[in-house]
Order: structure tokens, then C-alpha cells, then sequence
């Protein structure tokens, strides 16, 4: 009787730690999505180069660590599926050649500020509070150089506007 109930108590216990170790690993990325940028340099989740980035705004300097997307996959990719991002926090998006520059918000799932950058490194135009899973097309006004996204109303709360310096 001792060992049938081993037995059976081994049947029970087993699969529940294989269903809870299953859930911890799947949670993780939730929790990380909503860790700081690191300082050692790479994202915790997207694994990306992180880099301090300045705009500068009315006399004002306002400072963000950001993400670069510097590949044309790592572009691709951007901020999809991303549940968070810190208050300071963003991504740069360097583009290869200055050009007319078009976003869109397919599998992002937070509202963004779509912050376009002239070949002076001054802001062209923002895009406030895009729709998030939107496939509209977001257009710069003029040939960019790169491009920065926010969480969404992050510009407006910090008075950033065209015109302002950015600098990474």
C-alpha cells in the first residue's frame, strides 16, 4: 500500500512542477517587458544596443535611454508585440539613407509617439497617440534621417514639438 501511494503521490507532483516551472518560464517575458533599460547596453527583451538619446526642447533637456533598431529586421520588428515601455524609454530607428519615412502600428500593442528626424537632427513632425494594431500609413513631412518612438502623449507631456535638437 506504501508504494502505490509513492507511486501515486509521484503521478500528482510530477506533472503539477512540470506545469508550474512551464509557467514561470512564460511569464518572464511579461516581466521583463516592463524592466528599465539596461546600462550594460543590450535590452532585456529585445536584446537590442541601448543608447542615451536627448532632445532638446525650449531650453529644456529631456533624457531617454533607447533601443537601436539598426538592421532592417531589427526595423521590421520595432516595438511589435511589447506590452511596456518605461517613461524614458524609446527607439531609434537610424535610417540607412535620408528619405521620406513611413510608419505603421501593425502587432504594436501601446499607443506611440512617431517622432520623425531631419537630416539636422531637428524634429520634423510627431505622430501622437497612434492607434496601436493600425496598418495606416504614418508619414514623415519631409526626408528623414531617423525616427524615434515614445510611449504615447510622452512628447506633448514634455512640451517636446518640431523644430527640437535630438541627439544620440
Amino acid at each position: 500500500m506504501a508504494i502505490r501511494g509513492r507511486a501515486l503521490l509521484r503521478m500528482l507532483l510530477v506533472p503539477a512542477a512540470v506545469a508550474l516551472a512551464a509557467c514561470s518560464t512564460q511569464a518572464a517575458p511579461d516581466t521583463a517587458g516592463t524592466a528599465p533599460a539596461q546600462a550594460e547596453g543590450r535590452h532585456p527583451v529585445s536584446g537590442l544596443e541601448v543608447t542615451d538619446l536627448t532632445v532638446t526642447s525650449g531650453g529644456q533637456v529631456h533624457r531617454f535611454r533607447v533601443e537601436v533598431a539598426a538592421t532592417p529586421q531589427d526595423q521590421a520588428r520595432g516595438l511589435m508585440f511589447r506590452t511596456a515601455m518605461g517613461a524614458d524609454e524609446g527607439m531609434i530607428f537610424p535610417l540607412a539613407q535620408v528619405r521620406m519615412a513611413s510608419f505603421w502600428m501593425r502587432n504594436t500593442v501601446i499607443p506611440l509617439d512617431i517622432i520623425f528626424i531631419g537630416p539636422d537632427n531637428r524634429i520634423l513632425n510627431i505622430a501622437a497617440m497612434t492607434t496601436p494594431y493600425s496598418e495606416e500609413p504614418i508619414p514623415s513631412i519631409a526626408p528623414a534621417k531617423a525616427v524615434l518612438e515614445l510611449n504615447g502623449g510622452r512628447a506633448e507631456q514634455l512640451g517636446i514639438a518640431p523644430g527640437d535638437l535630438v541627439e544620440w
